[in-house]
Parts: structure tokens; C-alpha cells; sequence
């Protein structure tokens, strides 16, 4: 009887060792299926998983994984409740899918009654009150994707985006992007794909018109496909543009077609490529895939899309989370019941607890909400190469830039732009752009010719590109109206009708906010143009223009002052006195020689470096004779080292000399281009001269502002009439008019710069372009050969000329005058004494009479005859000394 019971319970014991070793675990799959589609990617996943599972028992090695697979139209809620049910009462341990809303709210809200987990791998908006205790969705978070958004837009410092968004999900995903214009000065604008249509030119179209060059598409990767093929044909796959693809499947879609368009193209990945198992992973369902149905159109041939990925992940997370369940049974459940699984809380909790490096990088879920908040994302971007990646984000961490490609690699800057062709606008200006001239018929770009043709074409070999040279079409450099408009070749770059400018187009403060510039080819300033004053002949009294009238007048007044205070100290100190009959030392006659007149003659004796007999005893006087003559030695060498400058060079006489010149005054008309950078200067500029400058010229705007430089230097060769341009061209044009020249200085400092489209990949390597011609001073010969004129005749010849009559003449004349005056002197000196002597002789008759009258009276003695002889030949001798 005991051995019975033995052996009975050894056969038991063996029973339920079989019936452990061969557990069976069931899985539910509901999935939507399409029209398009016979069966959907998420069920080929899900099946691919399940398949990998059971043949590889280091997992589940006791256990064996099936699963019921339901199918469902879309938006079918109601049969997506009936086939849960219908799941549940087989018994499945969790539940997978449907992934449309309306499906999923209602089989989430079956499997939170019975206690199942309710598996998810697409996005859903969470519920407000966190009631969904068993619900699990491998899918990033929500919030994390919308702040690795943000980090994007951060990382690429777009300041003007445009959101296009599919559904109204897409404004819930966009909530962090769309709060952020408060705290980052973005500017965004938001617009929806019409639903139901997957034709969205008529919107795309609006967005090329409205230059929205940076876009954001919220939309699925069968949409996105739809969207590049609309991109294509609307002419928008270009350098310029910049789309971001919020969906996860950007690599998998067929990006053959643009490789090579320049577009820039950025989007996330959430496979972890680099694991070796992810790769065997995905080799082995393409294989598969090539094998089975045909592949959605759209994407590559034999890829597994995000969604497909994260199923297999949450297969594989079951499988994890069941080999740490023990003891656990699946029962059968009627949802009319509402009696739940007594196992669901815990296997619940596994599951939470469960982790795994999937095909979606590492997977850990949140215990509380079941979300995965802990992930990891590769920017994606595409190059010519293909797909790369270029950055890599982590939901805590943030970004981290992986793209070394420009550090590692060794290529030249000619690779972004080799065989492409580029449209280039351009202005005739002499020398940077003229038409060349030929007796035959020239086409292209063969018809121009210039500096900057030359610059082209150097920057066409360095860079390796072609280019098609075109005039702009308004004939403008650029410039802002009252209302923001641009126009010219400004313009054209903004509507990227053109991808350069290369012209003499200046690099300005408000150009560069709507256009970027290369590293200027020229520095330069702004100069006044006019015409070169006609030169004038010394006079014949040119000898005085060594000094000014100012300083002949002060000479005058020092000899005159000179003399005056010498006369004085003359008189005043005792040692000027002498005693002019040495030989009677007892006469009280004394005499002093610096007589007024005297006084003046010593001083102009000594201005004119000829001296006089006269000389100042006293220390007094000879103090102010030593100061004079040194006043006297520095007047004459100045004037003298002067002089031969002012006889022999011929004068030329500027009615202006500045800028301040011609801000003082309104007789010549001063003006520069219309729009061009010199009047946009003028007009932006704060300081009071070029302000007061700048009310000129625009209260004269139909006569001071012309229309281009040719017109300017008509109206400066026919007119009174002065153009503000740049340094360069008035250099250019001196050197080959001869009757015009530069006033003045530079008024400020700029340079010439090639200009692009903002955000334009061809500046950076224009710039070092532009750079290695500088260093190699191929910069420097272009300008030698385009501005080396034959230069003006008269300027070659820099010897002294002989003096002439009409330059020294005046000495003539003054000699003349001095001589015709010293006769007048001597008359008049001859007729002043002849009269004086004529009122002496008729003075001394009467005397003579007088005292004859008295002799004859008397009857004097002869005696007295002999005194009268002596008296009177005293008066003749007192008359003498009166004279």
C-alpha cells in the first residue's frame, strides 16, 4: 500500500514538472488594419517578436509564448471592446494595441475593470485623473519630445519658425515649443494640414510666398513622405530651407532623392543603431520583409519603422517581466463579470520594474504613471552621404553634439559646392562690373567683364562651383523704405532669386539683419568727388603771399610801435645825449640823433637786412634794437623760405576742403546714389554735420540723389555739383578724368562684401575663400590691374618753372613807385626850402632897410657902419643857423 502511494506520487510529482517545463503564456494583439495594407507593421512586429522569443529560450526557457492576434477597422471603438472581451476570456496575460484614440480609451478602460495590463506603443495624451493604474506605453513621453524640440530649435538659433501640424494631437505634443516665444524671442507661426488631404501645396505655397524658411512638420511618416515629394515639386528643396520632422521615422523613409539638393533636413531616431544585436535585429526583419508582402510606399525597402520597433520591444518586456513572475496562472475573464484577475496588480508591478536594452535603447518605466520618461534620441540629419547623425539628446541630460564631421574630416571646402551652379546678381559699376566689348556677339557670362568677374572666377576655381551672372533687375545696390521694403540685388537675395551677390555692395549695419556678407574683398570709405579747381598764376604782387594780410598789418604796427618806443627811451635816458662839439668841452649844446624820424629809419633799416649809421648807445635802446632785429630774422628767413614755394607752383584753389565745407554751405549741390549705401549713411547717421547733410539732400531728392555713379559724375563734370561715394570708385575715376579729383579725407570706414541669403551654407566657405586670395595677394593684383590708369599729364612733370614777369613783376612796380616817389620827395623838398629861403631873404631886406633908415637919421660914424656890417652879417649868419 505505501510503495502505491510512492509510486503515485512520484507520477504526480513528474506531472507537474512536465506541466511546469511547457507553460504556456498568451498574449492579446489587437490591431487596425488599413486599405492599403493587408496586414499592419505593428502585427508583423508584434508576431516577429514572439517568433524571436520562442527560439531563443535563454528568456523564457521554460516557457512558450503565444498569442491571439484580433483585427479592427479604424475608429471603431465599439468592435475593439467586443474583441478584447473575447481576448480576456481566452485568458491573455496583456493586452496590445489598437493605437487610434477612440480604440484605445475604450479597450483601456476593459482592461483598468479586469486588472489586465494594457500595453501601448504610439502616443496618447494621458488621462487627467490618472485612473489608467494599468496602462503602459513604451512611447517617449510627450513632454520630454516637445523640450527636445525646443533644445533643436535652441541648437540651430532659429529666431522665425513656422509649426505645421497634422491632427489636433500635434498642438498637445507642441505645448512646450509653443509656451517657449516668452522666455527665448522666438517667433512662431501655426498652421494645420488640411485633414483628410494629403495635398498640402495650396499651404505650402503660402509659405514659400511668405518666406517662412524654417519649418517644423507635426505630422505621421506616411504624411511626411507625401510632404517631401510636395516639397519637391514646389521648388522648395533647397540650401535655403530647413525642415525638422517630428516623426521618429525620418530615416526610414526614402531619402534618395534629395541627397543632393543642399536641403537641410533634421529629425529624431530612437533606435540604437550602434548595438551590434540591434543591427543583427534589423538585418534579419528586412530579410524577412524582402521575403513577405511588399513595403508600404514611402519608405526603404525592408526597414522597421519606430512604432514596429517599440512592439517588439514590449513583447520582449512581457517575456522579462514573466521569468520573474513564479507561481503565476492565467484565468479566464468575462468583462460582464467584472471580476479581475487576481495576478494583474502584481504582474503589473514586474512589469514596471522590468528593464531592457530593445531595438529603442534602454527601457525604464516610470512606476507610478508606467511611462517612459527615461530615453534617448539621435538628431538625425540628412547629408549628402546619407543619414547621419549629428547630435544625441537624453530626456535629463539635454544635448550633447556628436557631429565631428568637420573636425575629422580632411576635406577641402570645395565639397558642399562642387558641380553646383549658382545664380549670381550683380550691377554695372566701372571697374567691378562693365560689358566687355567685342565686335562679336558674346553670350553669358562672356559678356562681362571687371574686378568682380575676376574675384568670381577665382572663387569658382577655389570652390569648385559654376555660376550664371545676372543684372539686377531694378539696377539698385538694396536698400529699406519707410515701410521695411527692400529692393535691388538685397532684395533679390531675401526672395532667393539669386544665391550671391558679388558686386561693390557695402556691408552695413541693416543689411545684415536680413542678408549675411562674406568677410569684405575691399576696404574703403565715403569721399566727395569734384571736380579738380582750375589752378591759378601767381600775381605780379605774389611776393606778399608768403605772409597773410594779418601778418603784414602786425609787421607794419610792430616797426611803427618799435620806433615810437625807441624815440622815447631815447629821449628819457641820459646816455643817448651828446655834446656835438667835442672840442668845447664847456658848450651846453647837446644833441640826441634818434629823432623821430631817425627812429623810424633805424627800424626799417633793420627789417630789410640793411642796418643804418645810426646805433644806440644806451643799454636800454640797444635792448629794444637786439629785440627787433631778432623779430626781424625770423619774419624775413619765413617769409623768405616761403616765398619761392608761392612764386613757382601754381595754386590750386578749392572752393571746399571737407565735408564741413560743404555742410556750411548750400551754393554746390552735394548728393550720392539713390538707395545705396552712402545715403542710407547719411540718412542713419546721428552726428549733427552729416544730419545737416542728409536735410540737404533729402529736400533735393529729385536733384541731389541720381540714380548710379555715371549719372553722379556727369552732373559733377557739367554742373556745380560734388558726389558723396566710396574711396574706391573716386580713385578708379580720378585715375582716368583728369578734371576731377577727391576732397578731404574718408568720412567713414567699411568694406565690400559678397553677399548671401540669411542662413545661406555658401558664406562660411566664400569667407575663406576670400581669405586664401587675400593671403596669397591675388586680391591686391586684381585691383592693380582694374584701377592703373595712364594717370593725368600735367601731374608728371614736378620741376620748378623760370620766373616769369607775371611772377615777380610786382617787385618792378614797387621799384618804379619807390623811385617816381623819392622824385615827388625831392621836389617838394627843393620847393619847401626855396620857399623857406625866400621868407628869409624878404625878412632881412627889411632889417636892412630899417637900419639903413636909422644910420642916415642919426649921422652915424663910420664906426657905426662897421657895427651895422657885423649885425648884419650876424642875422645872415643867425639866419643860417635858423635854416
Amino acid at each position: 500500500m505505501g510503495e502505491r502511494k510512492l509510486l503515485f506520487s512520484c507520477v504526480l510529482l513528474a506531472a507537474q514538472l512536465c506541466l511546469s517545463s511547457s507553460q504556456v503564456l498568451r498574449i492579446g494583439g489587437i490591431f487596425e488594419t488599413r486599405e492599403s495594407e493587408l496586414v499592419s507593421m505593428d502585427e508583423l512586429a508584434f508576431k516577429f517578436a514572439v517568433n524571436n522569443i520562442n527560439r531563443n529560450k535563454t528568456l523564457m526557457p521554460n516557457t512558450t509564448l503565444t498569442y491571439d492576434i484580433q483585427r479592427i477597422n479604424l475608429f471603431d471603438g465599439f468592435e475593439a471592446s467586443r474583441r478584447v472581451c473575447d481576448q480576456l476570456a481566452l485568458g491573455v496575460v496583456a493586452v496590445f494595441g489598437p493605437s487610434h484614440s477612440s480604440s484605445v480609451s475604450a479597450v483601456q478602460s476593459i482592461c483598468n475593470a479586469l486588472e489586465v495590463p494594457h500595453i501601448q506603443t504610439r502616443w496618447k495624451h494621458p488621462s487627467v485623473d490618472n485612473k489608467d493604474t494599468f496602462f503602459i506605453n513604451l512611447y517617449p513621453e510627450y513632454t520630454a519630445i516637445a523640450r527636445a524640440i525646443l533644445d533643436v530649435v535652441t541648437f540651430f538659433k532659429w529666431r522665425k519658425l513656422t509649426v505645421v501640424y497634422e491632427d489636433s494631437t500635434g498642438l498637445m505634443r507642441m505645448q512646450e515649443l509653443i509656451k517657449a516665444p516668452a522666455k527665448f524671442n522666438l517667433k512662431i507661426k501655426i498652421r494645420q494640414l488640411t485633414p483628410g488631404n494629403q495635398d498640402a501645396r495650396p499651404l505650402l505655397k503660402e509659405l514659400k510666398k511668405d518666406k517662412e524658411f524654417f519649418i517644423i512638420f507635426d505630422c505621421s511618416y506616411r504624411m511626411a513622405a507625401e510632404l517631401l515629394k510636395q516639397l519637391s515639386s514646389m521648388g522648395m528643396m533647397t540650401e535655403y530651407y530647413h525642415f525638422f520632422f517630428t516623426t521618429l521615422d525620418l530615416f526610414a523613409l526614402d531619402l534618395e532623392p534629395y541627397r543632393y539638393s543642399g536641403v537641410n533636413m533634421t529629425g529624431f531616431r530612437l533606435l540604437n543603431f550602434d548595438d551590434p544585436w540591434v543591427a543583427a535585429t534589423m538585418d534579419k526583419w528586412a530579410m524577412e520583409r524582402l521575403q513577405g508582402s511588399k513595403q508600404e510606399s514611402g519608405l526603404m525597402d525592408g526597414v522597421m519603422t519606430t512604432d514596429a520597433a517599440l512592439m517588439y520591444d514590449a513583447v520582449f518586456m512581457v517575456a522579462v517581466a514573466s521569468q520573474r513572475a513564479t507561481q503565476m496562472t492565467v484565468s479566464s475573464l468575462q468583462c460582464h463579470r467584472h471580476k479581475p484577475w487576481r495576478f494583474g496588480p502584481r504582474f503589473m508591478n514586474l512589469f514596471k520594474e522590468a528593464q531592457w536594452d530593445g531595438l529603442t535603447g534602454h527601457i525604464v518605466l516610470n512606476k507610478t504613471d508606467g511611462l517612459r520618461r527615461d530615453f534617448d534620441l539621435d538628431i538625425i540629419s540628412l547629408k549628402e552621404d546619407g543619414i547621419a547623425r549629428i547630435a544625441a539628446w537624453n530626456s535629463y541630460k539635454g544635448m550633447n553634439l556628436t557631429d565631428k564631421s568637420g573636425r575629422d574630416k580632411n576635406n577641402n571646402v570645395t565639397d558642399s559646392l562642387a558641380n553646383r551652379t549658382l545664380i549670381v546678381t550683380t550691377i554695372l559699376e566701372n571697374p567691378y562690373v562693365m560689358l566687355k566689348k567685342s565686335d562679336k556677339e558674346l553670350v553669358g557670362n562672356d559678356r562681362y567683364e571687371g574686378y568682380c568677374l575676376d574675384l568670381l572666377k577665382e572663387l569658382s576655381n577655389i570652390l569648385g562651383f559654376t555660376y550664371e551672372v545676372r543684372l539686377v533687375g531694378d539696377g539698385k545696390y538694396g536698400a529699406q523704405n519707410d515701410k521695411g521694403e527692400w529692393n535691388g540685388m538685397v532684395r533679390e537675395l531675401i526672395d532667393h532669386v539669386a544665391d550671391l551677390a558679388v558686386a561693390p555692395l557695402t556691408i552695413t549695419y541693416v543689411r545684415e539683419k536680413v542678408i549675411d556678407f562674406s568677410k569684405p574683398f575691399m576696404t574703403l570709405g565715403i569721399s566727395i568727388l569734384y571736380r579738380k579747381p582750375n589752378g591759378t598764376n601767381p600775381g605780379v604782387f605774389s611776393f606778399l603771399n608768403p605772409l597773410s594780410a594779418d601778418i603784414w598789418m602786425y609787421v607794419l604796427l610792430a616797426c611803427t610801435g618799435v620806433s615810437c618806443v625807441l624815440f622815447v627811451i631815447a629821449r628819457f635816458t641820459p646816455y643817448e645825449w651828446y655834446n656835438p662839439h667835442p672840442c668845447n668841452p664847456s658848450s651846453t649844446l647837446i644833441q640826441n640823433n634818434f629823432t623821430l624820424l631817425n627812429s623810424f629809419w633805424f627800424g626799417i633799416g633793420a627789417l630789410m637786412r640793411q642796418g643804418s649809421e645810426l646805433m644806440p648807445k644806451a643799454l636800454s635802446t640797444r635792448i629794444v634794437g637786439g629785440i627787433w632785429w631778432f623779430f626781424t630774422l625770423i619774419i624775413i628767413s619765413s617769409y623768405t623760405a616761403n616765398l619761392a614755394a608761392f612764386l613757382t607752383v601754381e595754386r590750386m584753389d578749392a572752393p571746399i576742403d571737407s565735408a564741413d565745407d560743404l555742410a556750411k554751405q548750400t551754393r554746390i549741390e552735394y548728393g550720392a546714389v539713390r538707395d545705396g549705401s552712402t545715403m542710407t549713411f547719411f540718412k542713419k547717421s546721428k552726428i549733427s554735420t552729416y544730419e545737416k547733410m542728409w536735410v540737404f539732400m533729402s529736400s533735393r531728392k529729385n536733384t541731389a540723389l541720381v540714380k548710379n555713379n555715371q549719372e553722379g559724375i556727369t552732373r559733377v563734370l557739367t554742373t556745380d555739383y560734388a558726389m558723396l561715394m566710396e574711396s574706391t570708385s573716386i580713385e578708379y575715376i580720378s585715375q582716368r578724368n583728369c578734371n576731377l579729383t577727391q576732397i578731404g579725407g574718408l568720412i567713414d570706414s567699411k568694406g565690400y562684401g559678397v553677399g548671401t541669403p540669411i542662413g545661406s551654407p555658401y558664406r562660411d566657405k566664400v569667407t575663406i575663400a576670400i581669405l586664401q586670395l587675400q593671403e596669397e595677394g591675388k586680391l591686391h593684383m586684381m585691383k592693380e590691374k582694374w584701377w592703373r590708369g595712364n594717370g593725368c599729364p600735367e601731374e608728371d612733370n614736378k620741376e620748378a618753372n623760370a620766373l616769369g614777369v607775371e611772377n615777380i613783376g610786382g617787385i618792378f612796380i614797387v621799384l618804379a613807385a619807390g623811385l617816381v616817389l623819392s622824385v615827388f620827395v625831392a621836389i617838394g623838398e627843393f620847393i619847401y626850402k626855396a620857399r623857406r629861403n625866400a621868407d628869409i631873404e624878404e625878412a632881412f631886406c627889411f632889417f636892412y632897410g630899417v637900419q639903413s633908415r636909422q644910420f642916415q637919421r642919426r649921422g652915424s660914424t663910420s664906426s657905426s657902419g662897421t657895427s651895422l656890417s657885423t649885425d648884419l652879417e650876424s642875422g645872415r649868419l643867425l639866419g643860417d643857423d635858423t635854416d
